[in-house]
């Protein structure tokens, strides 16, 4: 019962192709605006029996972008009304009056929705570049308007020419669902100055895309970045991979090893890099859109690419001939749709030299281990374990000596899942741990930065007396950072993005014989050596109950 729930409200959700949006851009220079505007100045008020025809505007209890003192531009990318899967296609020049070399570039999107509609997912496509991928939250009959913001300054090479523009959120419109999603997508550039030097370091120098499945760098790159945007989405099985079961067990959603995912890059057909894909649940999730009517979960708003150092390659990339890039999603069942991998690659060249030679000097590949254990029974069960670990390390001969650097990468997925026959219960508690450690020696004291991500989810879903649905989520988004140079911390950070929700109503009737109530609620914590961000937002059936701000 309950996967039919599913199929049919996620039915729409469907991932498009990569293609995106555009529009001619207007441009003037003017005076930096504010961040946008906290939710602890948004309104609170009483909340209703139970859901109504309208609730609070979506919002997260992310940090805004922080953006520089002085002046800025602003360019508007794209203005659309997407009721269809055709791409809005426009162009994108660069601004007028801030120079070429920015502190800090800030995407913001705008959008807002009326009547019935799924949650879609769309992208943004600057000169071929991914620069942004979202998705939707679903209207209130009476609309709703959402605003997201992402710093895009890592694609600064990019936005210095001008460029096609392309966007695309697929909809449906008919006299079903009627929401037609209306968006403005605008980039805002703050000058670079003296003392933004930090800044432009960090910044690529260039940003590549693939070519027919291949890449040629620069020949003096020194520091190489893929970024993978890997989304498992579009109304089948893939779209909730977590809850997928070997063959032999009897469930709805099979995969037959099982639900372990795995995001792997290859470069001429080595292993470059793994990582373990975010468990995003989109805005229909969990059969039970009132979970996230106000509150989206983790990332679903702002899809965070997965991001591989290919450093220990660069000597072997940097021969000037294009090479063979392939990015594969292990665990989905052979002949089945449902991920879009599209790949950025980020390089950083020797200023002082016309070709950066080097060499790859380790390359293990530890075991793939992956085992799914079912227990039959009144109560189904299925147990599930899985890991893998990679090491590379390489040179570079720079015009500032050899830097060698070592990338240490191991994965770690865990989770127990329970139901029912007909899956009017279904349960699952699942853990996913994603460590790295990347050491570059030879430029001064060696630098080591370790992230350890860790990705929760624990839900049960009841389908009750009288067609009642219960969801009980929780998901969490973890990350620890720590630089040292020379064996001293000289960086650290420290992320908790906990969402928790409870939300019930009545399946299988028109919209407004539902009757449904829910509580929800965020907490984002941000701690580290750049400083602190804390806060705590509740909904109570769509209504804004609580925003709280610490630090």
């Amino acid at each position: 019962m309950r996967r039919r729930i599913i199929m049919s409200m996620l039915a729409g959700a469907t991932l498009v192709a990569s293609t995106l949006l555009g529009a001619v851009p207007a441009q003037a220079a003017r005076p930096a605006e504010a961040s946008a505007e906290a939710p602890t100045a948004a309104r609170l008020a009483d909340p209703p029996a139970e859901f109504g025809t309208d609730w609070h505007d979506p919002l997260t209890a992310a940090p805004p972008v922080t953006r520089p003192a002085g002046t800025s531009c602003e360019v508007t990318v794209a203005e659309a009304r997407f009721r269809d899967f055709t791409p809005y296609k426009g162009a994108y020049a660069p601004p007028h009056g801030c120079g070429d070399r920015w502190s800090k570039v800030v995407l913001r999107l705008d959008g807002k929705v009326k009547g019935r509609q799924y949650d879609r997912l769309g992208y943004l496509h600057i000169g071929g570049v991914e620069v942004f991928r979202t998705s939707t939250p679903q209207p209130s009959p009476d609309g709703i308007e959402w605003s997201v913001e992402k710093d895009v300054t890592r694609y600064s090479d990019t936005f210095r020419a001008g460029h096609d523009v392309e966007m695309l959120i697929g909809n449906v419109v008919d006299d079903t669902y009627t929401g037609i999603i209306d968006v403005k997508v605008t980039l805002t550039f703050y000058p670079a100055g003296k003392q933004h030097t930090a800044e432009a370091a960090a910044t690529p120098d260039r940003v590549l895309t693939l070519q027919d499945g291949t890449l040629t760098t620069p020949r003096n790159s020194e520091r190489i970045v893929a970024e993978v945007y890997a989304t498992g989405s579009g109304g089948g099985c893939e779209e909730y991979w977590y809850l997928t079961v070997p063959d032999a067990a009897p469930y709805s959603c099979k995969a037959g090893d099982g639900p372990y995912r795995e995001v792997q890059v290859e470069v001429d057909g080595e292993l470059a890099g793994i990582a373990a894909p975010f468990p995003t649940v989109w805005t229909g999730g969990w059969s039970n859109p009132f979970l996230w009517y106000v509150i989206p979960g983790p990332r679903a708003f702002d899809i965070k690419p997965v991001e591989y150092d290919l450093t220990p390659f660069a000597g072997l990339l940097n021969d000037g001939r294009p090479h063979r890039i392939d990015v594969s999603v292990v665990g989905v069942p052979e002949g089945q749709s449902g991920w879009s991998t599209p790949v950025n690659v980020l390089v950083w060249q020797d200023a002082k030299r016309t070709h950066v030679t080097g060499k790859l000097t380790a390359h293990k590949v530890g075991d793939l281990t992956n085992s799914s254990t079912y227990t039959p029974g009144a109560e189904h069960r299925l147990d599930s374990g899985a890991g893998h670990r990679l090491t590379v390390s390489g040179y570079v001969d720079t015009s500032h000596g050899r830097v060698t650097t070592t990338v240490d990468r191991e994965l770690a997925a865990a989770s127990v899942h329970r139901w029912t026959d007909g899956e009017n219960t279904d349960v699952l508690d699942g853990t996913w741990t994603d460590d790295e450690k990347v050491t570059v020696d030879g430029r001064g004291p060696a630098v080591t930065t370790r992230t350890d991500r860790t990705y929760t989810m624990d839900g049960t879903t009841t389908l009750g007396a009288g067609d009642r649905l219960r969801t009980v989520l929780s998901l969490g988004d973890r990350a620890s950072v720590v630089e040292t140079r020379g064996g001293r911390r000289s960086a650290w950070s420290r992320l908790d993005d906990s969402y928790t929700g409870d939300a019930t109503y009545t399946a299988n009737v028109p919209r407004d014989q539902r009757h449904a109530v829910a509580t929800t609620s965020e907490h984002y914590r941000l701690y580290g050596s750049d400083g602190c961000h804390d806060r705590l937002l509740t909904t109570v059936q769509g209504t804004l109950t609580g925003a709280r701000d610490r630090c």
